[in-house]
């Protein structure tokens, strides 16, 4: 079908036009450009009506519309004898649907000049077995009309033959082609999915309940209208997928102003841009009844194919059902339960307020819904059985788990999926119900396709559980307390496909002022690429926790994703922020780079010396960029979900974050976070986002450190430098319990270690930590067994005993042995211990 050149360069003037800013929304569209819209949906280039004049043996083309110009088309005049397809059309009064070849067999009363891909569709004219004459529309495709667009100009020509035969004995009415559209009531749209823009005629504003004056244009205002179980359904038009070029057909309700309900017809063709993306979706809608029995049965089918077709979660085919069941039925109830082992859970009941159903469910009331076990209602059981529909009619006695639901008739629908029940359908009546043949068969088809999409939205379902524990389990499950800052994050699914990704963040708390924030994208949102993330963040967090600087904590990350059999690849950006001093040093792998909120408000994208992505080459080189944080500032870490999309470009996605983080109030990290994300919306890929707010550490460490000469008096020159240190710091009533751990931690390392050894002491608030460092990465260890006759292995027993805390941990050059030890509370009439009193001269 060609596309719509008017309808497109509206669109495209509305989409150029600031609607929002405007005080009334965009006029209606005229009814001339209505009608060529509405032509053009139903394939035709130029329609022209052709009247028999009184007493003459001519046809006279009365009137033209469409968007071939009038003196390119069809000709003024033509004989009735002639062998044209309006001539032979009347004569016969049978419709002729002609594509090119069978076009060209005929000599005249085509377009003029013929073109090789023109089909042509002539309709007579007739009311009361009187001969009006013809409805000629010139089709621009090869393959001529197709079946709805043959119904719409049948229904089409009907209207006009009326407006002629009202007219009889007088002259013939002008217009005819736009009175005709008026009286079928169709109304017209062109929607632009990527800005959500839609040119809508008057007679779709009024089908819908609209004044030209409300109308802003936005399909959001006609979406607002509709009642909310077929929402669903209308956001597969509104948001057409790649796949769903072609066309689509639908129906719907609308609540109208009067507070009545309204169904609409919708048909609609979706049409590709230069990249294959949907670029514009044409269509029209009609008022129709409330899904009569007799004629629309099988688009009663296609609605509800449609409708479950979108449906991906239990819940979503909930909706479904009762849309289609109990209103069009005029049911009293509907229930749909899922049958998992040999117990029946409901998922939906309509109405949902308990007092409406039997008792007995009440009383196996769990949560909201009830969890039935099928030997409990035999009913159902030998339904699900034999797979058979069974149908009770007023006043038949049911088993007291049934009663109630439907004492005017009941109808109890088995869902059949892959040869076996996927569950259960209940309608009850309360009024007497007649079921007609027709409705059975009616049931019986919808039970089938309930069934089938029951199934798949349980699987569906179960792989987003199976996601989702996945995700979380490779995710932190908490995030570690920071003594000088607060850190938070949040991650949000994709919500197209399986929702799980690669995107990943971290905090290692490397120390109690050192901090490494990392935060990660894996290539793709699937099960592999969160397998590839959880080893990515194991392997980051391992090598930082040895004590690497950034840089090799991202080249050793690199190394290990080069080395394993994907073709993935990923982004990381990794930052080391010292809690004392703010000092920050940054790496950047094909990342975002990070944002920063200054505490005065201003917002800064960092600039990071970037990299290639990790697993791309293994000879790769991470740059380091030290950036200076004052106590107040916000650091936010992004992957791109939250800042690019198909309608986002990233400098804009960037911007907005920005702009999001200056308004926001840093006092509360987490309502930042959550503002950051905004409402979620349509997400095409997983978000994650990383917040640190640095506050600066209330009490600064004193530090101390000795490198331990390999001297026969190598542990009395530690101990007389811990000695020294303690007296400057003012804690000698802890020297006896540190001297000894010191001894026994100095000679351990001399002992069984070879190279520099190292003791590091720090003073933190009531706690002093001792740390000795040694190039041998072996833990030490204690002994299993100790009695008298031992010879060794007691140091570390004392030490332990000694300490508050003691351990040991691997670092770069080997492992470092620590132990803290409780100082108590000062003397006040002693000098504070940050003044130093020997000058600073080192021990």
């Amino acid at each position: 079908m060609p596309h719509d050149g008017s309808a497109r360069a509206g669109v495209a003037q509305l989409r150029a036009s600031d609607a929002d800013s405007a005080g009334t929304g965009p006029p209606p569209v005229p009814e001339a450009a209505a009608s060529v819209r509405i032509l053009t949906f139903a394939g035709a280039a130029l329609a022209a009506v052709y009247v028999l004049g009184a007493g003459t043996e001519e046809l006279r083309r009365v009137e033209t519309a469409g968007r071939a110009a009038p003196e390119c088309g069809l000709p003024e005049r033509l004989p009735l004898s002639g062998d044209s397809p309006a001539a032979q059309v009347v004569r016969t009064g049978r419709t002729l649907w002609l594509n090119p070849a069978a076009l060209a067999s005929f000599p005249e009363g085509g377009p003029r000049p013929p073109r090789a891909q023109t089909s042509l569709a002539a309709l007579p004219l007739r009311a009361e077995g009187r001969r009006l004459g013809c409805l000629v529309a010139v089709g621009a495709s090869a393959d001529g009309f197709e079946p709805e667009q043959q119904r719409f100009l049948e229904r089409y020509a009907d209207a006009v033959a009326g407006l002629l035969h009202t007219a009889t004995g007088g002259p013939t009415p002008s217009p005819l082609l736009g009175p005709a559209l008026r009286r079928l009531r169709v109304g017209s749209f062109a929607l632009v999915p990527d800005t959500g823009l839609i040119e809508a005629d008057e007679t779709l504003l009024e089908l819908v309940g609209i004044t030209p004056d409300e109308f802003d244009g936005k399909a959001d205002t006609l979406l607002a209208h509709t009642l909310p179980e077929d929402m669903h359904a209308l956001m597969s038009v509104l948001e057409p997928s790649a796949h769903a070029l072609g066309g689509r057909a639908l129906e719907f309700r609308v609540r109208r102003p009067t507070g009545g309900m309204r169904w609409l017809s919708l048909s609609c063709r979706v049409f590709a841009g230069t990249d294959d993306r949907p670029e514009q979706v044409l269509g029209v809608v009609t008022a129709t009844s409330v899904l009569p029995r007799s004629t629309d049965d099988v688009s009663r089918i296609q609605w509800l194919t449609a409708a479950l077709d979108d449906a991906t979660t239990v819940a979503d085919v909930s909706r479904v059902v009762v849309t289609a069941l109990r209103e069009p039925l005029g049911a009293d109830r509907v229930a749909l339960a899922e049958l998992q082992d040999d117990r029946l859970v409901v998922t939906v009941l309509d109405p949902p307020e308990p007092a409406a159903w039997p008792e007995v469910w009440r009383s196996e009331w769990r949560s909201q819904w009830p969890a039935t076990p099928v030997s409990a209602l035999p009913t159902l059981q030998l339904a699900l059985r034999d797979g058979r529909m069974d149908l009770w009619p007023a006043g038949t006695a049911v088993e007291p788990g049934l009663t109630g639901i439907g004492p005017g008739g009941l109808a109890v629908l088995p869902l059949p999926a892959q040869g076996r029940a996927a569950g259960l359908c209940l309608i009850g009546w309360d009024r007497p119900h007649e079921f007609v043949p027709e409705e059975r068969s009616q049931l019986t088809a919808t039970a089938a396709l309930v069934g089938q999409a029951l199934k798949r939205a349980h699987a569906h379902d179960a792989e987003q559980e199976l996601a989702t524990m996945l995700q979380r389990s490779l995710l932190p499950r908490r995030l570690p307390e920071l003594s000088g800052g607060t850190a938070v994050a949040r991650y949000l699914p994709a919500r197209r496909g399986l929702q799980v990704g690669g995107d990943w963040y971290d905090v290692i708390a490397l120390s109690e002022d050192r901090v490494a924030l990392v935060i990660g994208d894996v290539q793709g949102h699937s099960a592999a690429a969160a397998t590839i993330m959880g080893q990515m963040r194991t392997a980051v967090r391992a090598y930082a926790v040895e004590g690497h600087p950034p840089d090799v904590v991202v080249s050793h990350a690199n190394r290990l994703l080069v080395g394993m059999e994907t073709d993935l690849f990923a982004t990381c950006c990794y930052a080391e922020l010292d809690m004392e001093q703010g000092n920050t040093l940054f790496v950047r792998a094909g990342h975002l780079a990070p944002l920063v909120r200054h505490p005065d408000g201003s917002t800064e994208e960092i600039q990071v010396e970037g990299a290639l992505p990790l697993g791309i080459s293994a000879e790769a080189e991470f740059p380091m960029t030290s950036i200076a944080l004052a106590p107040g500032t916000l650091l936010a870490l992004v992957t791109d979900g939250l800042v690019e999309a198909a309608d986002l470009p990233l400098d804009e996605g960037m911007q907005r974050t920005r702009t999001a983080l200056a308004a926001a109030d840093p006092s509360d990290p987490g309502r930042v976070a959550d503002e950051l994300l905004g409402d979620g919306g349509r997400r095409e890929d997983d978000v994650a986002l990383l917040l640190l707010r640095y506050d600066g550490m209330k009490t600064r460490p004193i530090r101390a450190g000795w490198a331990v000469w390999r001297l026969p008096d190598a542990v009395m020159h530690a101990r007389r430098f811990t000695a020294r240190t303690l007296r400057r710091w003012n804690i000698e009533q802890v020297a006896d319990a540190v001297l000894l751990v010191v001894s026994e931690l100095v000679t351990n390392a001399l002992v069984h270690t070879q190279g520099p050894v190292h003791v590091d002491l720090t003073l933190r608030g009531d706690r002093l930590r001792v740390c000795v460092s040694d190039s041998s990465p072996r833990a030490p260890a204690k002994p299993v067994i100790v009695d008298w006759e031992s010879t060794g292995g007691r140091g570390l027993l004392l030490v332990e005993a000694m300490s508050e805390s003691f351990g040991s941990m691997p670092v770069a050059s080997g492992k470092q042995v620590w132990s803290e030890i409780v100082v108590p509370p000062r003397d006040p009439e002693r000098p504070d211990p940050g003044i130093r009193t020997d000058s600073g001269s080192p021990p």
